[in-house]
């Protein structure tokens, strides 16, 4: 039965913490696969071995009703969208590549932060989706918050130099990359206008990963001296990032049919605290007072963030 627009009204909160929770833990695994198999073969394991279970699950979405959802209309609009997000998540990928590979790389981390204003701003000029005002203060909150607590070491903190360096810049692309993935995302859902936000985001993951582990998939072939093979040796890994990061996939893809991409990347980056607590906790660190500071003003802005349409 489909969702009741009262319904989806607040399900994108709790569809979306499911996602960072889901994405935490996809990070993790993937940690330990980028030391052995290196960063883009790790990408890949994410799309490819995520393939699988995005495709049970939209099966099991037409399977499991006594009457079979009808087939969505697939638009060239929507080939678009979808074909602007899989390609610019792939780009943003690459340009943190190239980041990690100059001096300012801390720099760079933190530059890329500003993701979610940026998803903002590209959200107004292409889908005309212009966030309230107290949406605007909760991005801003929040984002003031993720780089308190990911701010470079001090002698890059007040060095103009690595501020205006090529890393610096790496950074911002990479931002606006994935600003731009979200966006596609985000379009690809309202093109597609499918009958609940489920279908809409098995949908979106199926094609946008199919898309992305073509693309990747044959970079990695041709370009890394073992080509893909490791990949499948290291498949006990990879079945958990791929599930947890198919998972992942569809919670965002299902919460950008419900609301839109600027709040719910908003809420997305409760990912952060999450992943920063456990680091915490693992490695017995106490927080500094600008960490404290950062993480009070994340929680404050996921909280508005949750408020505005209350």
């Amino acid at each position: 039965m489909p969702l009741s627009l009262q319904e989806i009204a607040w399900l994108w909160v709790p569809v979306t913490l499911f996602a960072a929770v889901a994405q935490t833990v996809r990070n993790t695994a993937q940690r330990s696969l980028t030391q052995q198999l290196g960063t883009l073969s790790a990408t890949l394991v994410r799309f490819l071995y995520g393939l699988p279970f995005a495709a049970v699950f939209l099966w099991l979405l037409y399977a499991l009703p006594e009457q079979a959802p009808a087939l969505p209309h697939f638009s060239l609009a929507y080939a678009g969208w979808i074909s602007l997000g899989a390609f610019f998540q792939v780009a943003a990928t690459a340009a943190l590549l190239l980041a990690m590979k100059e001096r300012n790389f801390a720099v760079a981390v933190t530059l890329s932060k500003t993701e979610i204003l940026q998803v903002a701003l590209f959200g107004a000029l292409f889908l005309q989706e212009l966030p309230t005002a107290l949406a605007l203060a909760a991005m801003v909150i929040a984002t003031v918050g993720v780089l308190l607590l990911s701010l470079p070491p001090r002698g890059q903190l007040l060095s103009l130099q690595a501020w205006l360096s090529k890393s610096a810049l790496y950074g911002l692309i990479c931002g606006a990359c994935f600003a731009v993935a979200v966006i596609g995302f985000r379009g690809a859902a309202l093109a597609l206008n499918a009958q609940s936000p489920w279908l809409s985001g098995g949908w979106g993951v199926l094609i946008a990963q199919t898309l992305q582990s073509i693309f990747l998939g044959a970079w990695v072939a041709f370009k890394t001296p073992q080509g893909i093979l490791p990949i499948f040796r290291a498949w006990r890994v990879s079945l958990l990032a791929g599930s947890m990061g198919a998972a992942a996939s569809l919670a965002w893809f299902s919460a950008y049919a419900m609301q839109s991409a600027a709040a719910v990347r908003t809420l997305g980056m409760v990912e952060v605290v999450f992943s920063y607590l456990v680091s915490r906790r693992i490695f017995s660190e106490s927080l500094n007072t600008a960490e404290k500071l950062g993480m009070a003003l994340m929680v404050l802005g996921l909280v508005l963030i949750c408020l505005q349409g209350l």
